[in-house]
């Protein structure tokens, strides 16, 4: 951006003498030199949006050798190749649509990679590919099946490349295991649902894309299987095989589900072999497949929680109704016979439902079993234990841990400075009830704590404030320092021992930005509304930011990206009231005042946007240090009310109790190696 500004303004000033002749500041200059100076900042241009294309396109490629180790991966497990690359004698039809559709998959990724990166690029995919393939073996030869951390292997090669080295031997990347990820939620459990999620697909915007992919994949391959289902039960010679055993699939997913009780009705109801005999007989009965299925639904619904039983009772009536009119359909001759797509349909939706069911069964399951062990320090301990054994004991922290090496520090030096500073701001918070608002010249109107606070709620926070300990202020800064940050979070600059929490602080960080968007959207439309007209009363003003506030959270928690246009949008909406401007002239000329200042104050070089996401920093300080409770939340309330933004107290203080939570939770697991560190 800023070789970007030079550049441009070198144009036009080149532009102007060339048209108008030189200015007469511009006299001494002469032309030569002009066009010089233009080349310079025309070069310097090129060079920085070229440096910045690589490396989209290094990160691109990474991407494209990552979904195709997963594809050959996926394509290994599924047709169970031999070492010597061989498939069994016998596939199946759908194993053969596999290996089909990853061949033309990791055909257009290699010309897209070739596109990009040239033949080194070519050679570095098919390195990533060959390397995957011997770990695959490696693991199946020693251990049998294929464990979990093979597949997360295949995300190493795209990590080892960059723009500066044609190196494709990757190093592995250690990534916690899925019990790791369920002990981890459990610890953190009382976080509110929007912070909550896995990190195992958080690396940013790389990790998004490839996970679009990888979804995308997914539904080609169910598509390719489905299809062979249905072609294998038209023509002359139907083929009913499939059919029965995605039957059998049903019947025995549900016997294994169900109590003792119900496991010899399933078997009665769902009667393979029957079915079996009617299909082979050259019968489409559609009625006892029908039953089967209705049957089926109905204990899905049993076995799920009560909670869902309404909502999944209408999804199946309407399929039910759906098949039956189709089927009553094909029965008065109006249609062609629609049992096999009927029939494909129905056991499609059946097994989808049969999956989220063991999904849910298995994870009740587990935290049941969890529950226990977690209480008192099991659970930290299985976790620092899990920690070791990725990354060695806190004797080689120094060594194994470069990003929290860093990360330590940075945050050192800031940590104790933001405690002096906190500790000030608690012997100094304001009283009085009105505090001027910045560059706005009017005060905003002492705010009370919400009944939803802790302050109102007693005073009581689960979330206890920082005593003063040395490792706590640091993990606490250091944490607030991270999700502040202006630049997204990503996996490959996340200290290692936050990086299975990377989803919840990427949630933090957005909130984080999304309190300075409504502050200084707030702010801005005060300042505007002000500019028009000094007759605006301070009641008009605290009318229309409220109701900005309350239109932005609405637009936030539903689109959290949204751009500068819905918002500029909300202000106009919230200030119509304002000096009533009936003239579409003066309409334009707000909407125009109001992007302009907003686009400015938003970027990070204006002096209101150091202002307000430094207040806004300060009001996490107070509630991260300070605690959850009325000591915290008074903290924020007075940050906030400088910058006219205390109706954002609560958001402030709901995001802090979770970063507490996490600070917690890892200077419990983590603790020796920042200790072993510091």
């Amino acid at each position: 951006m800023e070789s970007a500004a030079s550049f441009v303004e070198e144009l036009e000033l080149l532009t102007k003498t060339v048209l108008d002749g030189p200015s007469v500041s511009a006299v001494q200059r002469k032309f030569r030199d002009q066009l010089a100076a233009f080349d310079k900042a025309w070069c310097a241009y090129l060079y920085r949006f070229v440096a910045w294309k690589v490396k989209d396109a290094t990160l691109l490629e990474g991407d494209l050798v990552r979904a195709a180790c997963k594809l050959e991966l996926s394509m290994m497990q599924t047709c169970k190749l031999t070492a010597d690359g061989r498939s069994p004698s016998r596939l199946t039809h759908d194993m053969k649509a596999i290996q089909r559709q990853v061949a033309d998959d990791q055909k257009l990724l290699r010309e897209k990679v070739h596109l990009l990166s040239g033949d080194p690029g070519v050679a570095r995919m098919d390195s990533a590919l060959s390397d995957t393939r011997s770990k695959f073996f490696e693991a199946k030869k020693d251990a049998g099946p294929v464990q979990k951390p093979v597949a997360d292997d295949v995300s190493a090669p795209a990590l080892s490349i960059n723009s500066s080295s044609g190196s494709s031997s990757p190093s592995p990347v250690k990534q916690p295991t899925e019990n790791e990820r369920k002990v981890n939620e459990m610890l953190h459990q009382d976080d509110g649902g929007a912070f909550a999620g896995k990190s195992d697909s958080a690396a940013g915007p790389a990790a998004d894309a490839e996970n679009a992919f990888q979804e995308k994949v997914r539904e080609t391959m169910e598509k390719a299987f489905w299809d062979l289902v249905t072609d294998s039960m038209r023509g002359d010679k139907p083929d009913y095989s499939q059919l029965v055993r995605l039957v059998k699939e049903v019947r025995d997913s549900l016997h294994e589900l169900s109590p003792k009780e119900w496991k010899e009705e399933i078997l009665e109801k769902i009667d393979v072999e029957i079915l079996s005999q009617v299909l082979g007989s050259g019968s489409q009965d559609a009625q006892y497949l029908g039953q089967i299925l209705q049957y089926s639904l109905g204990m899905v619904r049993r076995l799920s929680a009560a909670a869902k039983e309404d909502q999944m009772k209408k999804s199946h009536d309407k399929l039910l109704t759906e098949l039956a009119a189709s089927s009553e359909a094909d029965a008065d001759g109006t249609a062609t016979s629609s049992f096999v797509v009927d029939a494909v349909k129905g056991l499609r939706f059946a097994l989808e439902e049969i999956k989220e069911l063991q999904a849910e069964v298995s994870k009740a399951r587990i935290q049941m079993a969890l529950q226990r062990i977690i209480q008192g320090s099991t659970g930290v301990d299985y976790l620092q234990n899990a920690f070791g054994d990725r990354y060695g004991p806190p004797a080689s922290a120094g060594a194994s841990l470069p990003l929290t090496v860093r990360w330590i520090s940075t945050s050192k030096n800031v940590a104790r400075q933001e405690w002096r500073e906190h500790l000030g701001s608690v012997s100094v918070v304001p009283s009085a009830a009105l505090v001027p608002v910045l560059r706005a010249g009017h005060g905003a109107a002492v705010r009370q704590p919400s009944s939803s606070s802790p302050a109102a709620a007693g005073g009581v926070s689960g979330q206890p404030e920082c005593k003063g300990d040395e490792l706590d202020k640091l993990i606490r800064i250091g944490l607030l320092q991270l999700v502040s940050s202006v630049e997204g979070l990503q996996m490959q600059s996340t200290p290692e021992s936050f990086q299975i929490n990377l989803m919840r602080l990427r949630a933090l960080q957005s909130q984080f930005q999304q309190v300075i968007v409504i502050a200084t959207s707030m702010l801005i439309l005060r300042q505007v509304l002000m500019g028009e007209s000094s007759k605006a009363t301070a009641q008009e003003l605290d009318n229309a930011t409220a109701e900005l506030f309350k239109a932005l959270v609405k637009m936030l928690d539903a689109s959290p990206d949204a751009g500068a246009e819905e918002i500029v949008e909300a202000m106009m909406s919230a200030s119509a009231a304002v000096g009533s401007p009936s003239e579409e002239e003066k309409i334009q000329g707000r909407r125009q005042t109001t992007a302009r200042v907003l686009l400015k104050s938003l970027q990070p070089g204006d002096v209101v946007f150091k202002m307000v996401s430094r207040a806004v920093f300060c009001a996490f300080r107070g509630v991260v240090l300070g605690g959850s409770g009325h000591k915290g939340q008074k903290l924020a309330d007075a940050t906030l009310r400088r910058v006219g933004a205390a109706r954002l107290v609560d958001r402030v203080v709901k995001a802090s109790e979770v970063l507490i939570k996490v600070a917690t939770v890892s200077g419990m697991v983590h603790g020796p190696w920042y200790k072993a560190l510091l």
